[in-house]
């Protein structure tokens, strides 16, 4: 990777977290700040994605045995991308699931004191889910 394209790699990075911050500052005068930065942090998300994906797929040509060790470092990099997103878009549905379901256990146990078993289970199933997905990405770290 030469000089240039590693300092354009920092620039976005460094831009991807100074802009939204900015935005979101900037849009405590207008009360918008939060669709503002969210707007800001999605447009640098995919546009990360969008110059990782251009320096994956470019390149100069190289002879086939290069070309075969390079699709193997690939290979490598998709499985250890898998192992996170399995990772964390698992913890994060878990999240959610647990925001709903303990508020919602709380509020029954506050009327009723009884429920705090069944209400703990479905608190533990949404928990589940983020275990499930680390069991998942230990599975693909496994196999690399």
């Amino acid at each position: 990777m030469t000089l240039t394209v590693k300092l354009l790699l920092i620039a976005a990075l460094m831009l991807g977290i100074i802009i939204p911050f900015g935005t979101f500052l900037l849009g405590e005068k207008s009360k918008k700040r939060y669709k503002r930065a969210i707007g800001a942090n999605v447009f640098f998300f995919f546009g990360a994605f969008v110059i990782a994906g251009i320096m994956l797929f470019t390149g100069v040509p190289v002879q086939a045995a290069d070309a075969a060790a390079a699709t193997a470092d690939s290979a490598k990099g998709f499985g250890y991308l898998a192992a996170a997103l399995s990772t964390g878009l698992s913890c994060v549905g878990g999240g959610i699931a647990v925001a709903s379901a303990a508020s919602a256990a709380l509020g029954a146990i506050s009327e009723d004191s009884s429920a705090l078993g069944k209400s703990l289970i479905f608190v533990g199933l949404a928990e589940g889910v983020c275990l499930y997905g680390l069991i998942i990405s230990f599975m693909i770290l496994g196999r690399l």
